[in-house]
């Protein structure tokens, strides 16, 4: 499937979802936008760009991780009020991420996203834009699913397991 820019009048985008479970509570991977608050990373399909592709590149150029596999395609949300229709891809670094860090991104003319790991069951804040808060009502659900149907998170590590 290649990027659809008339799919309902909605621009596609793409959400890497990195998880990892610390402490007994399961963390996805966000960051501290300079002038919008927290966030995912996220970002729009180029023309002729499958999603597959989309996410991985946009995972490289907002916040430097760039060998990262997909696990699964957790699913699509619309998000009519942002006039957006979300790819959701659960990717696994190739390498153990950091606590914290800082990257300097292109986006925007030049910014700087800090980026930390998030509760997933903790409900966000006013500081995460409506749009997020939605996807992140949407990976729970998913993450949730997923557990009941024998999916599970092991120990420290971020790598979803299926269980068949």
């Amino acid at each position: 499937m290649q990027a659809d820019f008339s799919l309902s009048g909605l621009v596609p985008k793409v959400c890497p979802v990195i998880l990892r479970r610390r402490g007994g509570m399961q963390q996805i991977l966000a960051f501290r936008h300079p002038l919008a608050g927290c966030q995912l990373v996220k970002g729009t399909l180029e023309p002729g760009e499958r999603p597959e592709q989309a996410v991985l590149r946009e995972l490289e150029e907002e916040s430097g991780i760039g060998q990262a596999v997909i696990v699964e395609k957790i699913g699509e949300l619309d998000i009519g009020e942002a006039g957006q229709h979300w790819h959701l891809f659960l990717c696994q670094p190739e390498a153990p991420l950091k606590d914290e860090w800082s990257f300097f991104t292109a986006d925007g003319g030049g910014l700087t996203f800090e980026f930390f790991w998030y509760a997933l069951d903790v409900e966000p804040d006013e500081s995460w834009h409506h749009v997020f808060r939605t996807a992140l009502a949407f990976i729970r659900t998913w993450s949730q699913q997923s557990a009941e149907q024998g999916a599970v998170l092991g120990g420290d590590s971020a790598t979803l397991h299926s269980h068949q």
